[in-house]
């Protein structure tokens, strides 16, 4: 699956900008009326896998209360999966783990919700859960109950146990729409607003015609949807989830997100500049913003990542356009996307070994008003630049900026350089 992507993803790149203007043209909206910006907060997958418990989710909550994450916007509070017990009730109810979480999960989401946070659980549409547990299907009106009495506003469902001898003569795709669409129904009639998070692309990675089947209807029925590999805590691993993203950008509009997994920022495999980059990168890309790792101990440094305030707007921003990738030169590669109000995110990613230099025409951003100001999202710096932009960025690396094309004010405009020049250390 990854060389077709990447097939296409250098096919749009030769489309220039009058594809640009395409892009930005009205998207359509949420299926359910949520998420109409990219979720943030918190997944304890990444980092903690099945080592959680009531307190780590407490500490959490508290940590991004404390920090001001919550503030900027990291409000959702995940559980992933082996959260509950081997079997359900009598019932037929899903029931937590009682060593793990000894005052329940209603508990727990009035917690988070009296601090201003919000509550997300985890399931599997089939059988049972990657790790093993119950899963949701031939239960989802007892189960979607469940969920509702317990407070919980965001749902990520997986698919590792899929149901495929229920429905002979169906492919993969067609199975998982049936269950999805179900689990969607109800969600959307159970009173309550629940953001609804699927899986079933990152299942068929690697299969170019099961996934764009996948694609074809995921948009319709959930609000994000995992586009790859579980992530891990190295390089190569968000690299390759940047590869299988970062094409995608027709399937995403407010309301339904490409997810290429959680954020390492934190963690030790990354360094600091991987770091940045990765949330750079996710940001450009209007992925979801979800930390995966020990909030409580965060670095000043990994912290300063996280609370970018003009990195964080870029991701937010209410247009909801994905970057596409509008050029590459050598081992960078250059993405844009348009911003409200007129303006564009830019980043240059430098997926080489050493530092390289590449530049750009405005024209090919679908700019064709000069001058136009920079500004540099991590350094804060400030230039105006005609027709051109070229930039230095280091191994690993990304440039992020925020162009404006300057408007008239009956003032001498700002005499500009035919380029602007940027290093980024």
């Amino acid at each position: 699956m990854r060389s077709a992507r990447l097939c296409l993803i250098v096919f749009w790149c030769g489309l220039g900008a009058s594809s640009l203007a395409a892009a930005a043209s009205p998207p359509p909206h949420s299926e359910n009326g949520l998420a109409l910006t990219p979720p943030m907060g918190f997944n304890d997958w990444a980092h903690y896998q099945c080592h959680i418990s009531q307190k780590l989710f407490v500490r959490t909550a508290r940590a991004l209360v404390r920090t001001g994450l919550a503030r900027l916007g990291y409000r959702d509070v995940n559980i992933d999966d082996c959260w509950m017990a081997r079997h359900r009730n009598a019932q037929g109810e899903l029931v937590a783990r009682r060593t793990l979480f000894p005052r329940g999960l209603k508990w727990l989401g009035r917690y988070l919700h009296a601090h201003g946070l919000k509550f997300g659980i985890y399931e599997d549409a089939g059988y049972k859960t990657c790790q093993g547990r119950p899963g949701m299907y031939g239960h989802i009106a007892e189960d979607v109950r469940t969920f509702v009495s317990w407070g919980v506003d965001y749902l990520k469902l997986d698919y590792c146990d899929p149901p495929m001898n229920r429905y002979p003569g169906l492919d993969f795709s067609q199975v998982a729409h049936r269950v999805y669409a179900a689990v969607s129904r109800a969600l959307r009639h159970s009173g309550r607003a629940i953001v609804f998070s699927c899986s079933p692309p990152a299942y068929v990675d690697g299969k170019p015609r099961a996934y764009a089947e996948v694609m074809s209807w995921i948009g319709s029925v959930c609000n994000l949807w995992r586009t790859d590999d579980d992530i891990a805590d190295t390089w190569k691993s968000v690299l390759s989830n940047y590869t299988g993203n970062v094409g995608l950008w027709r399937d995403a509009h407010p309301g339904a997100w490409n997810d290429p997994d959680m954020l390492e920022v934190g963690n030790r495999g990354l360094t600091l500049r991987e770091q940045r980059t990765q949330f750079s990168l996710w940001a450009e890309m209007a992925a979801p913003l979800l930390i995966s790792t020990d909030v409580s101990r965060l670095s000043p440094a990994a912290l300063a990542i996280l609370s970018n305030r003009a990195v964080i707007a870029v991701d937010q921003d209410p247009l909801g356009i994905q970057a596409r990738l509008v050029g590459a030169e050598g081992p960078i590669d250059i993405l844009s996307r348009p911003l409200v109000g007129g303006a564009h995110a830019v980043v240059f990613f430098n997926r080489g070994p050493a530092t390289a230099t590449a530049s750009i025409r405005l024209a090919r951003l679908g700019i064709h008003r000069n001058p136009v100001r920079l500004r540099n999202l991590w350094t804060g710096k400030t230039a105006v630049a005609r027709r051109r932009i070229t930039a230095r960025v280091p191994s690993h690396g990304v440039v992020m900026f925020r162009i404006r094309t300057l408007g008239t004010t009956g003032r001498t405009a700002p005499r500009a350089p035919a380029r602007a020049h940027w290093v980024h250390n």
